[in-house]
């Protein structure tokens, strides 16, 4: 149980809602971050960077996630039973380095559509003091929700960025999509970052910060209030709060706001976007007809690789699917219907958005189903990906998700497996066929099989972990100098 007094307060949510990003110290009275320091060079020094077996290899970080502080942000963010993603690194910035240009991260070589109901958080470590001299961390405020920027060359950009400093146990949250990079390292110290990623399991079922739920308080820095506001809202309560319905001359007439989800300037598209999801029910027709549109003239340039998207997109990015989403509970029958549209873009863009209404959705379980038997591979792992989200009770999605967890594409078998995750006890009749996911190609794809199977909790699911870890590489000690 987390402790209360170390839940954010209202400003820090707010605040992390419109930059992207809040600091916390990990504030420990003995010399943890030096000890951690120095276990890393060592690691460095005789094996080189060691990716994802970086906390078993100095399993004392763990303490660092463990702090009050941290755990307090972390269940502030994601709800209380967040996930610590196995895919960890750490960057060295070493003296005299250039830093690097403006990126965002991939979802672990998953292309999910960057929603702004963030579901997924950064933490970035710092085991020693760090000033703007040693190349901290850099980020963009209030740029998370852009898929471009001015340009990713630092020297180019005319954005504003910020360095994230901090003495040692400095944990800074971002927002996943935040634009980041390494600054130039102008001085004669090596400054190392840890990333961390931890994943919501479950949407918000009321709000977990310290003052209690209130209302939206716009931010004066804050170029999309609207979007703000429908983040705050969606993170308050399971349900949302209702549209604040408007009528169109207060925000220019339909057809006009249509129109410039298209505009040049994705500011522009962001707040029509939401002016419109304002609206109600009335536009669902017309975002209906830009859904398929845009789904249809987005589909290919949204799946190339971009700085946005450095493995590549989701085609269902769309800026009507996030209306339709503000929108809430009167876009889901439209959305049903589009899962029988003939275009495979218009199918990958309604099964995504579904999934986006979570609970909201819960109608559209059997059509989303069925959407699993897609031929086109993008309506299947978007309608795994929803089905996990949306959380329909077990026995009515597992056995469709289990027959999906050997699909030949991996985004749909990762996205299958992380959904049954989500959804909480299953039957043993599941074990055998998560068991053979165990050897699956994909590293991600295993551990989330080994998730489900730890939730099972049976004899034969605790046996199929235990088989498994035999034959693992269990011994986080094991080197070329200490073999056995």
């Amino acid at each position: 149980m987390v402790n209360q007094a170390y839940l954010l307060n209202d400003e820090e949510i707010r605040d992390f809602i419109v930059n992207g990003y809040i600091q916390i110290q990990a504030d420990f009275p003995t010399n943890l971050h030096k000890h951690i320091y120095q276990q890393i060079e060592e690691v460095f020094a005789k094996e080189g960077n060691p990716g994802n077996n970086l906390l078993p290899r100095i399993p004392e970080i763990q303490r660092v996630f463990e702090h009050p502080k941290v755990c307090g942000a972390l269940t502030s963010l994601l709800g209380p039973d967040y996930l610590m993603h196995p895919h960890r690194y750490c960057h060295l910035n070493s003296p005299g380095s250039d830093g690097q240009t403006w990126h965002k991260d991939d979802y672990v070589f998953d292309q999910k559509v960057r929603h702004h109901r963030f579901r997924w958080v950064m933490a970035f470590y710092y085991p020693q003091d760090v000033t703007e001299a040693m190349g901290p961390t850099g980020v963009l405020p209030g740029r998370q929700y852009y898929n471009t920027i001015s340009d990713t060359n630092p020297a180019q950009s005319s954005e504003q960025a910020t360095a994230l400093c901090g003495k040692a146990g400095t944990v800074t949250i971002v927002n996943f999509d935040t634009w980041h990079r390494a600054t130039a390292n102008r001085s004669d110290k090596k400054r190392y970052m840890l990333k961390f990623q931890f994943t919501r399991m479950h949407e918000p079922s009321q709000s977990l910060w310290g003052n209690g739920h209130t209302h939206w308080q716009p931010a004066d820095n804050d170029k999309h209030q609207g979007l703000s506001r429908h983040v705050w809202n969606w993170l308050s309560q399971s349900h949302g709060a209702a549209p604040r319905h408007v009528a169109p001359d207060e925000n220019g007439s339909v057809a006009q706001l249509i129109t410039a989800l298209r505009d040049a300037d994705e500011s522009v598209r962001l707040n029509s976007a939401y002016a419109l999801g304002q609206m109600g029910e009335s536009v669902v027709p017309m975002l209906m007809r830009a859904l398929r549109d845009e789904a249809e003239a987005w589909a290919e340039k949204n799946v190339a690789k971009t700085p946005a998207n450095p493995q590549g997109g989701n085609p269902a990015d769309l800026y009507s699917a996030q209306a339709l989403t503000e929108i809430g509970s009167s876009s889901v029958p439209a959305l049903i219907s589009a899962l029988g549209d003939a275009r495979w873009p218009t199918r990958a863009a309604a099964a995504d958005t579904l999934g986006n209404l979570g609970s909201l959705a819960t109608e559209a379980v059997p059509a989303l189903i069925q959407g699993l038997r897609d031929e086109n591979p993008w309506v299947r792992r978007n309608a795994a990906e929803a089905l996990g989200t949306i959380a329909a009770p077990a026995e009515d999605i597992g056995p469709a998700l289990i027959q999906v967890s050997s699909d030949s594409e991996m985004l749909v078998r990762l996205n299958a497996v992380m959904a049954l995750a989500k959804i909480g006890q299953f039957a043993d009749s599941l074990v055998p066929a998560l068991t053979g996911r165990l050897n699956d190609e994909d590293r991600y794809v295993r551990y989330y099989a080994a998730a489900v199977l730890r939730q099972i909790g049976t004899p034969e699911a605790q046996d199929a972990l235990w088989n498994n870890l035999l034959t693992s590489r269990w011994c986080s000690i094991t080197t070329a100098e200490n073999p056995y």
